[in-house]
């Protein structure tokens, strides 16, 4: 039986899946600042939910995605032709390291695996979905050096320790932090991830802003609501 994931303008199978939609991903997806990027490229892209999201705000990008799961690979395929989108996304199997890429993208995002300091999970496939060490991300950043236009951002959805980190190995490349994005359960409660926007450009003050998932227990701030509200049919 398939386990489908309807949005409003498209539909995602996570059949096959080791890392189903979450918060996380559909975060980076709705609230990636971008102006008017031609070429994006989403590096794990899993079930294909950032690319569709992308394609969906973007109407006239080239949307390429990278997955290096099979499994996950065939579905996300699946979901690109089975899409308003189809002409315009393009997904591949394999490392980002591994592309032949001919035109540097305006937006590079990921929605990466970050648990580099626990224990692996025992299942293998959630092992390779969930987990990298911290040398994922230094490849990762000389891939963006490389392959990013002159204007062009990297974005990534992270826990704060690893955030900071990115952010200085950043710092070494001339990567500069555009924006961060702050993002809470709760008003009080502490931060679980943040959204960052780095740039090949120079930038003169970096944005800070707070995002709350939740209103209260149950509830979801309006926050939230707004900016899942193109993709979410419950809004």
């Amino acid at each position: 039986m398939k386990s489908v994931f309807r949005f409003k303008q498209f539909e995602v199978n996570q059949q096959g899946c080791a890392m189903k939609i979450n918060t996380d991903g559909v975060l980076l997806g709705a609230m990636v600042d971008a102006n008017n990027p031609s070429r994006i490229l989403d590096i794990g892209t899993g079930t294909g939910v950032i690319a569709l999201m992308l394609a969906q705000r973007y109407s006239e990008a080239q949307v390429d995605a990278v997955e290096i799961d099979e499994d996950a690979h065939k579905t996300s395929i699946e979901n690109f032709q089975n899409s308003p989108f189809a002409s315009r996304i393009k997904g591949d199997l394999g490392s980002f390291e591994e592309m032949n890429v001919l035109n540097k993208y305006d937006l590079i995002v990921s929605n990466p695996p970050f648990y580099t300091n626990s224990l692996h999970n025992p299942d293998s496939r959630k092992k390779l979905a969930r987990h990298a060490d911290l040398d994922f991300f230094d490849k990762l950043l000389v891939f963006a050096k490389e392959y990013l236009s002159e204007q062009g951002q990297l974005n990534l959805i992270l826990p704060v320790e690893l955030a900071e980190y990115v952010i200085l190995k950043g710092e070494e490349l001339d990567f500069w932090l555009s924006k961060s994005i702050v993002i809470k359960s709760f008003t009080n409660s502490e931060v679980i991830r943040k959204i960052i926007t780095l740039k090949r450009e120079k930038v003169e003050k970096t944005i800070l802003e707070d995002f709350v998932i939740y209103q209260e227990k149950g509830v979801y701030s309006q926050s939230y609501r707004t900016v899942l509200k193109p993709f979410f049919l419950a809004f």
